[in-house]
């Protein structure tokens, strides 16, 4: 599965016999997301996909102003220092009508969502990470004790980095994972980072939510 997830050793070989909660991408925001970024779109959206007006009502508030763009840049690491979260990034597709993170094989690192925005551009970029495997934690582990107004940081290939504020932390249940929500934007700069979390079943291997967070671009500074 992918971010949906991945099913344990599909990339690599080595299972660890942990399967992230899938959460389905509705076609509708793709078709937003690649518009202007190279993808190609979807001829229409699945059945029950709610508008992307009536989701938005529905996303936290916005706490900043809309920050001016930056140019498209690849990134290429995130670091969020409240949570000791300090992790290389690498580009992801999809699987299964899902986000892909990395393999369990590499851990600590995470993946964004190569076909969307990427962080600094106008729209919703993804970062997607495991919480963790069968013998460790992972790369987001931490990432559901931030805090709203906590930085991140992501450098980018362009020799700056780009600095988002959070403005809200939600566990969803995938039952009820709503993706013209999660994934829609204001018009603006804004980022989501994306893990496991809830309840862990045994039985299936596979948690019960996804830990969200939604953060907006603030700043931006050159890279050290």
């Amino acid at each position: 599965m992918a971010v949906g997830a991945e099913e344990p050793g599909a990339d690599s070989g080595a299972g660890t016999g942990r399967t992230w909660a899938a959460v389905v991408v509705g076609l509708v925001l793709l078709a937003a997301y690649l518009l202007g970024h190279g993808g190609h779109l979807p001829a229409a959206p699945p059945p029950g996909a709610r508008s992307l007006a009536a989701a938005a009502a529905d996303r936290p508030p916005q706490v900043y102003a809309p920050h001016v763009p930056l140019r498209d840049a690849v990134p290429l690491h995130i670091d969020i220092p409240s949570v000791g979260i300090h992790a290389p990034l690498v580009g992801r597709g999809l699987k299964d009508g899902a986000v892909d993170p990395p393999p369990y094989s590499t851990p600590d690192v995470a993946g964004w969502y190569r076909d969307g925005p990427p962080p600094g551009a106008s729209g919703a970029a993804i970062i997607v990470g495991h919480v963790d495997t069968e013998t460790r934690a992972a790369v987001f582990y931490g990432l559901s004790t931030i805090r709203r107004g906590a930085l991140v940081e992501v450098s980018r290939s362009d020799g700056t980095v780009a600095e988002f504020s959070v403005e809200a932390v939600e566990v969803v249940e995938k039952a009820h994972f709503d993706a013209n929500r999660v994934y829609g934007s204001a018009g603006r700069p804004e980022l989501r980072l994306i893990t496991c979390g809830g309840a862990f079943d045994k039985q299936a291997q596979a948690y019960s939510a996804n830990v969200v967070v939604f953060a907006a671009l603030t700043g931006s500074h050159p890279a050290p």
